[in-house]
């Protein structure tokens, strides 16, 4: 949710997977890849491959994505995250993505070097038993964070993440770069947004009738 990245994702996958024999459109990719870890993808759409080529068909996939992919900060980013500094708002990327992918997005988008990090911990499904749709992932940042679901909120953009964050506990709010409103919702997300500059998010997050910015104490997003 950084970022828009899908749209690489799918091209390197689509032609990857035309290496066997497998042609995908977007409908394809949104039901069968999208959101969900490698590990799996691959045992679903690919199952007589061994491990070790499943394993270097990801490892391929992801260097490629890195190679390819131009990546810009999501609109209204760097608002939000102003924001969460004003108010020393905790933050968390929780992420499917594999280590070298999600460090590579960081770095890029300038969130993470050397020298500082704009979020305090990382949590990579790849390192858990069971990645998002199950909600391991974010329980695991809680716990790092050392917080209750009742005070944070979970950015997703993919139903898989939407359903991880909502069955962890947490608020989540659905980001349209990718599956629309229905898809979002239906999985779970209170409501959705466009980007980060959503005149909707902004009046939900300073109304009373919302998660005021007072009773906000911890902030959960996904680069994707």
């Amino acid at each position: 949710t950084l970022t828009d990245t899908d749209s690489a994702h799918f091209s390197v996958w689509q032609q990857l997977l035309l290496q066997h024999n497998l042609a995908i459109d977007l409908v394809f990719y949104k039901q069968n890849i999208s959101g969900k870890t490698n590990a799996k993808i691959i045992y679903d759409i690919l199952p007589n491959l061994c491990r070790s080529e499943a394993r270097q068909l990801a490892e391929t996939k992801e260097q490629q994505f890195r190679d390819r992919a131009t990546l810009e900060r999501l609109a209204g980013l760097d608002r939000l995250l102003t924001l969460c500094q004003a108010h020393t708002i905790r933050r968390a990327v929780v992420t499917n993505a594999p280590r070298a992918n999600a460090d590579h997005m960081l770095q890029a988008l300038g969130l993470m070097t050397d020298h500082y990090a704009e979020f305090e911990t990382i949590v990579l499904a790849e390192e858990l038993p069971r990645g998002k749709p199950n909600p391991d992932p974010y329980l695991e940042g809680l716990r790092r964070l050392g917080v209750t679901p009742e005070v944070a909120i979970a950015f997703e953009d993919t139903p898989t993440g939407v359903q991880a964050a909502v069955a962890a506990g947490l608020t989540t709010i659905g980001v349209r770069t990718t599956y629309g409103a229905k898809d979002l919702t239906g999985a779970g997300a209170m409501f959705t947004i466009a980007d980060f500059n959503d005149r909707g998010l902004w009046i939900w997050l300073e109304s009373s009738g919302g998660l005021s910015l007072k009773r906000v104490k911890s902030s959960e997003t996904d680069p994707a």
